[in-house]
This record gives structure tokens, sequence and C-alpha cells, in this order.
């Protein structure tokens, strides 16, 4: 059973406080004393439900000490009567400054006391019980959350690795169609990179640049289906040979096609359109402006870039400017021109990026540093 309220008795008189306490201990209540406001302040601690307060005492008196308790933040919702005997409608606006409960007046009536007493304790330890209810409840909402963050993080952290893990099979992918050809390392990576900041330069969203960077190095993934004797073959390729080659466009595109990664989905349309033309002489489909992809005619430039400054079978790398110069003096027959204006505009990011990962091979996205191999026209 709940325990019966324990009532601070607060008077500088004696026989009051003896009085008071009989009549409230026949009441069933704990009773515990206090001479002055400054005793009753330090015996607040002891798990008081009321403060019975006499109005006119030494040291502190009683609308003094009812402030003091009312600026203590645990003690703001503790019930306080004060007991006076003065005229208690001239007191009661001052009594409510001072944070009091209620008055009455002296001599004290028992069953007025017992009434105010019995509500004003229950109200109070109704209270306490709300408020215990609130903390668990807080406290129980509090570990709910963190729990519910805790397993969001574990989540979070295993779609990363599995994120990751399928970024790598594609770079791993794009990898084995450039493994044969060791004159072309680090060339995949390249244009990851250079298509990334070209396509921030165009205004790209970060979520659509992040794609870019990694389905561009899948542009020729469709290599795979080349023979070694076109592929590979060291000096100028024939009309024959050519036909041959053209079709790593479409190889590409059947091998990334019906994915439902949003990457592979971007790589399958670079694969498929990366030597398509602006002015649509170009292969496979023959597409024409913007029909073609933005990827794909993202692609065309930082590919023909990095492809022409690499060594191929038939001669050495050629120089950076030679390939800025082709760009820049493009007459709208191959490139988009407005991506290729962006592209020279953000030419100083693509050489510092060039110029990073050929001395630093970590910094490029393709780490394995396998081999990749394009024709040039």
């Amino acid at each position: 059973m709940e325990k019966p309220g324990r009532i601070l008795i607060v008077d500088d008189d004696d026989r009051i406080r003896a009085l008071h306490g009989r009549l409230l201990g026949n009441m069933g209540f704990e009773t515990e004393t206090a001479s002055d406001g400054i005793e009753a302040l330090a015996k607040l601690p002891l798990g008081v439900d009321l403060v019975l307060m006499d109005a006119d005492m030494p040291n502190m008196d009683g609308f003094e000490a009812a402030k003091r308790i009312r600026d203590l933040p645990e003690y703001a919702a503790l019930p306080i009567v004060m007991v006076t005997g003065l005229d208690i409608g001239a007191m009661h606006r001052r009594a409510l400054e001072a944070g009091i409960n209620d008055l009455i007046g002296k001599p004290v009536d028992a069953d007025e006391l017992r009434l105010r007493a019995r509500w004003l304790v229950d109200l109070k330890r109704t209270k306490d019980r709300l408020e215990q209810r609130n903390t668990e409840l807080e406290r129980s909402i509090a570990d709910r959350t963190q729990a519910l963050r805790d397993a969001l993080e574990r989540m979070t952290h295993a779609e990363r690795k599995v994120y990751g893990a399928h970024l790598d099979t594609i770079h791993r992918l794009a990898v084995a169609a450039e493994f044969k050809d060791a004159d072309t390392a680090g060339h995949i990576g390249r244009v990851g990179s250079f298509a990334a900041v070209l396509a921030t330069a165009t205004g790209m969203a970060p979520g659509e640049v992040a794609k870019i960077r990694h389905a561009t190095p899948m542009h020729d993934v469709g290599k795979i289906g080349i023979p070694d004797e076109v592929l590979l073959k060291p000096g100028p390729l024939d009309e024959l040979e050519w036909a041959v080659m053209r079709k790593h466009a479409t190889f590409g595109a059947k091998l990334l096609e019906g994915s439902d990664s949003e990457v592979l989905q971007m790589g399958e349309r670079i694969a498929h359109s990366h030597h398509e033309k602006w002015d649509g002489s170009g292969y496979p489909q023959g597409l024409r402006g913007t029909d073609i992809p933005i990827e794909a005619r993202i692609c065309a430039i930082v590919d023909y870039f990095d492809a022409v400054t690499m060594p191929r079978p038939y001669r050495g790398p050629l120089p950076v400017d030679y390939a800025v110069d082709n760009i820049r003096e493009d007459d709208a027959s191959h490139f988009d021109p407005e991506l290729r204006a962006a592209f020279l505009d953000c030419l100083p990011q693509i050489l510092d990026v060039r110029s990073e990962t050929e001395s630093d091979p970590d910094r490029s996205p393709i780490k394995l540093r396998l081999p990749s191999l394009d024709e040039l026209e």
C-alpha cells in the first residue's frame, strides 16, 4: 500500500508544532518539524509531500521561505499551506506571489486541515506519478529511438557494403574488358574521373555525377567480344577489321542490358552510344544531336581526349595540346558544341586530375590499374 503523506510543520512556537503534529498524526500522516524557514529548507530532502508553515517567524518568515522553495526546480510542485492568525483576505495576494497554495487561519480547524492536507497531498502524489510516468516514457522513447538509430546505422553500413561490392563488380567488369592491352593502363579510371568533372561543369546533380563517374569506365566493355587479332593488331585496321571493331558498342549494350542497377543502365547507354557523333555520322545507330544520351556525349569527349594521348600499337602517345586543339576546332560534327565548350572551360581541372592519377595511381577510381583499349578513328 502507498505510504501516508509526509508533512513538514514549520513554526517557531514549540506548542503549535506539537499540536499540529498530533492532529496530522491522528489523520494518518507522517510529520517532520522545523522551527523557522532556514530549517525548513534544510529538511525538504526528507521526502516531504506538503509544507504547513507559519507566516510570522524569526530569521526567515513564511513568505520568504515559500519563495526560496519555489526557486528550487525539484520542489516547484510541492504544496505549501500557510497558517496565520492575521487577516487571510489581506494576505491573499502576497501569498500567491510567494507561491503559496492555500491559507488557513489560526486556530486551526481539524476538519479543514484534514480536508486541505489530504487534497493537496493526493494532488502532489498524482503529479509525482505523472512526472514519473512521463520520465519513464521519455526514457523508453529515447531507448527505442537509440535502438532504431543503431539498427538504421547497421542497415546503412550493410547497404553501403553491398553498394560498394556492386560498384567493385562494375569496375572489375570494366577492367576485364581492358585487360589485354597493357599500354592503356589507367585509361578507364581517368575517363571516369574526367566525365565526373565535365558532368559537374554542366550542372548535373551530385547523384548523377556519381553515377556517370562509375558508369563511364564501362564504355568499352563490349571489347570482350572482339577477337585478339583485331583488338591487338600492331597497325591500322583495314575496313573489314574496323567493321568487326565497331561491333563492340553493340556487344557492350547487350552485355549490360536488363539490369535493375541505375549505374549499369547508364553504362549500357554509354557503351552503346559513345561512338555516336553530333552530326549523325557515328555508329552503331547513327544517332544525331540530343538523341544521343548526354552521358554518352560526355564520354565521347573525355574518351577521345585521353585516348589520343595514350600510346597505340601502331603509334606513340600524341601531345595533350594536339588533343585539345582537335576538340576546340571540331565543327560540331563529332562533339556536342555545348559540352565541348564546357570541356574547354574545365580543362585545368581535367589536367589536374590527369596529373594526380598519373603521379599517384591510388587516386584513380580504378585502383587495379589494369589496362584499357580505345581505337581511334
